[in-house]
C-alpha cells in the first residue's frame, strides 16, 4: 500500500475534540443567553450539548456539522441574523482552547521528512482553523488548508479531498484521509482515497472500522502503520 500524502481533519484528529469544542459550546451558549443558564440548557439540548455536564451527545450537529448548520439550529432560539451568529461562532472558535493530539510540530516535520505531502480539510471555517494551526506553530508545515468556506465543499462530500489531491499533484488513490468521524471517512472513500480512523474524537472504533482501512488510537501511530503497510 503506497501513501504519498496525508489529509487530516482538524478537530478530534490534530486536536482533541472535547477540550476544544465543549469549552467553545459553553462559551457560545453563555454569550447568546447573557448567562441565563436555564435558556442555555434549552438551546444546548437542540445542538446536542449538555450544559450541566459540559458534554456532547454523539448525534450533536457540532461534531461533524459546519458553522452554517449550527447557525441554523441556534437561529431558532435567538434574535440574531445568520451572519451575526456565524461571526460569533467563529470568534469563539478562534479563541477556543486547543490540546494537540500529539506534539504537532515535530510530528509534522517527521512526516515531511518522509517526503509526504500533508494537508488539513475541516468543516470549521478557514479563518479559525488557521488561527488554531497558527497557535500551534504549524500552519507553514501544511501544503493545503481548507475550511467549509474555502470553496471546495464540505465533508462528507469528496470536494475538499479532491482539491487537496489536485493542489499537491498526488493521485487520490495514493492519499490517505485521516479523521475521527464518519464524515471524514465517507469523504475520503468518495474521493477514492485510503482512510485512517483515529479515536481522539467522540466516535467509537466499532462505528468507524467499517469505513476505515485502519483504526488507530491517535495520529502518532500513523508512521508505524505506514512502515508496516509498505514493508
Amino acid at each position: 500500500m503506497t501513501v504519498d500524502a496525508l489529509l487530516f481533519d482538524k478537530d478530534g484528529t490534530l486536536f482533541l475534540f472535547e477540550a476544544t469544542w465543549e469549552s467553545w459550546a459553553h462559551a457560545v451558549l453563555m454569550r447568546l443567553t447573557d448567562g441565563d443558564l436555564s435558556k442555555a440548557r434549552f438551546i444546548g439540548k437542540d445542538i446536542g450539548y449538555d450544559v450541566d455536564r459540559k458534554v456532547f451527545q454523539p448525534t450533536s450537529v457540532v461534531i461533524a456539522g459546519t458553522p452554517s448548520q449550527i447557525v441554523e439550529h441556534l437561529g431558532r432560539h435567538v434574535a440574531y441574523s445568520a451572519e451575526a451568529l456565524e461571526t460569533l461562532l467563529n470568534e469563539e472558535a478562534a479563541v477556543a482552547p486547543q490540546i494537540e493530539a500529539v506534539a504537532l510540530a515535530p510530528y509534522l516535520d517527521g512526516l515531511r521528512q518522509r517526503g509526504l505531502k500533508i494537508g488539513v480539510a475541516t468543516n470549521d471555517a478557514e479563518r479559525p482553523a488557521r488561527a488554531h494551526l497558527d497557535a500551534a506553530g504549524v500552519t507553514g508545515k501544511f501544503d493545503f488548508i481548507s475550511g467549509y468556506d474555502s470553496g471546495h465543499g464540505v465533508k462528507p462530500a469528496p470536494g475538499p479531498c479532491l482539491a487537496f489531491a489536485m493542489a499537491t499533484g498526488v493521485a487520490p488513490d495514493r492519499v490517505a484521509m485521516v479523521g475521527d468521524s464518519l464524515h471524514d471517512l465517507h469523504a475520503g472513500r468518495a474521493a477514492g482515497m485510503k482512510t485512517i480512523a483515529v479515536l481522539t474524537g467522540l466516535a467509537r472504533a466499532d462505528e468507524l472500522a467499517p469505513f476505515a482501512d485502519v483504526v488507530l488510537e491517535d495520529i502518532g501511530h500513523i508512521p508505524a502503520w505506514l512502515d508496516r503497510s509498505t514493508g
